[in-house]
């Protein structure tokens, strides 16, 4: 049985693996390191302070999450969102994001972290921010589908929130509309927190695909049919 005072001991500092997979990551999703951007262990290590052996750990990991690519001749890159990837990502996105916040909806979840995320947008450094709008984005809607009451659907949807994030950058830089955007999720909250359930369904899931179908057409590899519509969007 622990003791008291082992039970107030400090969590254990963060290992190097993980100070530099997260680096990484803020630079990639700030779009300091850009697409297709080699990512030299050496380099990023002396950039970071650190030796190549927790760079090519936080690689691996990030190559698993979807952010980098990894080659034998080549190295690691920053992944290149090509449009048919964007699509699937956010495919399954609306496939299952709108039905977990439904269900939250439905079973009275808390959405007062979500309604503290979108405030700290609208008056701090996100509003005019990319990389931080980035950041409240995916905490706002975490915020929103973790109250679902099933964890695996929760886990499956945290598993793509770095592709998604990656996405959304790279489509805020084709078409900026993330203060737009702001405006939906005040209407998506309020649903929620109205208890409506199925207009916070539908609310959601048309945010989630007009984003994609906004930005899609800037993407390598974006395809249109020639009434101007993605083809296989959905």
């Amino acid at each position: 049985m622990a003791s008291t005072s082992s039970a107030r001991r400090p969590p254990p500092p963060v290992s190097r693996t993980d100070f530099v997979r997260d680096a990484i990551k803020e630079a990639i999703l700030s779009g300091e390191f850009g697409p297709g951007e080699t990512l030299a262990e050496a380099e990023v290590g002396a950039l970071l302070g650190v030796s190549k052996t927790p760079v090519r750990e936080a690689l691996r990991i990030l190559a698993g999450s979807g952010l980098v690519t990894m080659s034998t001749y080549k190295g690691a890159a920053v992944r290149v969102m090509d449009a048919e990837s964007a699509y699937a990502v956010y495919d399954l996105r609306a496939l299952l994001e709108p039905e977990a916040v439904r269900r939250a909806v439905e079973q009275g979840a808390d959405f007062g972290e979500a309604r503290q995320v979108l405030a700290e947008v609208e008056t701090g450094a996100a509003a005019t921010d990319r990389a931080k709008a980035s950041l409240t984005n995916r905490l706002f809607h975490r915020a929103l589908y973790s109250g679902c009451g099933n964890p695996l659907l929760v886990e499956v949807l945290d598993g793509l929130r770095d592709q998604a994030a990656l996405i959304t950058v790279t489509g805020w830089g084709i078409s900026p509309t993330w203060q737009g955007e702001a405006a939906e999720h005040r209407a998506i909250l309020n649903a929620a927190e109205s208890g409506n359930a199925r207009q916070t369904e539908h609310l959601l899931r048309k945010h989630i695909t007009d984003f994609i179908d906004r930005v899609a057409f800037g993407l390598p590899g974006d395809r249109t049919t020639e009434t101007g519509d993605p083809k296989g969007a959905r």
